[in-house]
């Protein structure tokens, strides 16, 4: 997941997160989160249940009390990443004995004897569900019993949560609608470290948006492991709808109806959603897209390969065929929509014909935009404990090269489509290259940057369109949209 941002390789970032303190807290907390979006949210959640314990966010590592490491266990190098900020905590701890360390999120259950028994590298354990427990946990630590719940829940959705907003620039925000998944792609260790799907209830997200709005937030991302899976009839796994009252199954509500319900009631908010599985996006999520200028034309679309045998080894629940009839319905409901993908290079058995299939694919598609792996065997998977990692490095590096090398080619094609038109832009931020210049994103996604003038972050801007790399839009504001 994490999908916002262009990246042509395998990009793992930690945040130090911090937010507005309370002066009444007098407890330091020093928060770091590694891989995807839902696992910033998941952080957002943590110091939202830690704030009420005492704590406030610190960014200065020394002087935390309790050091937290939200963990990504997607890739071998997020895992790599994390220990080595293990190793550097411990060395503070050393300085400062009364510090505590804590791994939360998608390593805790796989690891937890490891970090705990063995190498002796943290205090307390805890599992994307269990976040919760954490007063208890933090209890247990203080009088020198080990901490650990890494207890997968049915139920679990945080929805009576509000998530303190961490590191956010006070325009864009995440809002969580489900969590787990069922997939059981063979390469993916989610299913087994955040457990199976189940959805939140709708008025708790859109009372969460609307605490949003009233903030002054411009743009709502919903985020879960599988979006379009939604599905609320009263609470409960996705798995057990079947075995719901009549009634409970009339009145679910799915993806599609969600997504209309926030724009209708939202029409001054954008909104974004991630991350799509081909197999379960539906076109009736489409034309509610079409039918609501605020829901942003753009989708992440994992395929993951462009060859059917190798679809069929990751589990994939879709064919290529199947994935490029519904890119052409996409775009035969709404032309101007942006899509992204994930690619997995080097799968167990790949041959260099599979390899040709994935580069026709990209050629048939031309994505905006695209995020490439190297396979790399995850422990706990179907494909780690029953299938050979058999592509040789260097072909896997080889590879890859081939499709990031296409995909800016793509890119490149899909940001000169905009060159001399006019299109609204969201202000999210100044450039990172120049001060005196904004970072603005448009409806698919796309970033420009222009100067700063007179106007302000968060206003919706519209922008022309002058010049273009792969990644960015070079323009002038000619003005302010109708969205302010």
């Amino acid at each position: 997941m994490e999908h916002t941002e262009k990246v042509i390789n395998e990009k793992i970032q930690g945040k130090a997160l911090i937010t507005e303190n309370k002066p009444e807290n007098t407890k330091k907390l020093f928060i770091e989160s590694y891989g995807c979006q839902m696992n910033m949210n998941d952080s957002e959640i943590v110091a939202a249940i830690l704030d009420k314990e005492g704590y406030n966010t610190t960014q200065i590592l020394e002087e935390a009390d309790l050091v937290l490491v939200n963990t990504c266990s997607i890739r071998e190098k997020a895992e790599t990443t994390v220990r080595k900020r293990l190793q550097k905590y411990n060395k503070v701890k050393r300085v400062n004995p009364k510090m505590k360390v804590g791994v939360l999120g998608c390593m805790a259950e796989r690891l937890k004897e490891k970090f705990l028994e063995e190498e002796k590298i943290v205090d307390l354990v805890v599992g994307p569900d269990a976040y919760k427990d954490l007063p208890n946990l933090l209890e247990d630590v203080h009088e020198g019993r080990n901490a650990v719940n890494v207890l997968l829940s049915k139920e679990e959705t945080y929805g009576d949560i509000a998530p303190v907003r961490l590191n956010t620039n006070g325009v864009s925000a995440f809002v969580s609608i489900t969590r787990g998944c069922d997939n059981m792609c063979t390469f993916c260790v989610v299913p087994f470290t955040r457990g199976r799907e189940r959805s939140r209830d709708p008025k708790s997200i859109l009372e969460e948006i609307q605490t949003m709005v009233n903030k002054n937030y411009k743009e709502i991302t919903l985020l879960g492991q599988n979006v379009d899976s939604f599905l609320w009839y009263g609470g409960g796994l996705k798995k057990d709808f079947k075995k719901a009252s009549e009634m409970a199954q009339a009145t679910a509500v799915g993806f599609a109806e969600l997504l209309d319900m926030c724009a209708t009631r939202f029409p001054k908010t954008r909104f974004r959603f991630s991350t799509s599985n081909p197999q379960d996006m539906h076109l009736d999520v489409i034309r509610v897209m079409a039918k609501h200028k605020n829901i942003c034309k753009y989708i992440h679309l994992p395929v993951q390969s462009g060859s059917n045998a190798m679809l069929k080894a990751m589990n994939r629940q879709h064919t290529r065929e199947e994935y490029m009839e519904l890119v052409d319905n996409i775009f035969k409901i709404i032309p101007e929509m942006a899509l992204s993908q994930d690619m997995i290079v080097g799968f167990c058995g790949e041959t260099e014909q599979d390899h040709q299939d994935t580069l026709e694919l990209m050629r048939y598609v031309k994505y905006d935009f695209g995020f490439m792996f190297a396979y790399s065997e995850r422990p706990g998977t179907l494909a780690g404990k029953k299938m050979e990692d058999d592509v040789p490095l260097e072909t896997k590096k080889r590879r890859l090269q081939e499709v990031i090398d296409l995909q800016q080619e793509h890119s490149l094609y899909r940001t000169k489509q905009h060159l001399g038109k006019i299109e609204e832009f969201l202000i999210e931020g100044t450039s990172k290259k120049d001060p005196n210049k904004w970072k603005a994103r448009n409806t698919q996604n796309t970033v420009a940057v222009f100067d700063k003038e007179n106007y302000k972050l968060g206003d919706f801007v519209m922008v022309k369109i002058e010049d273009c790399t792969s990644a960015t839009l070079l323009g002038k504001a000619v003005g302010y949209s109708d969205n302010n």
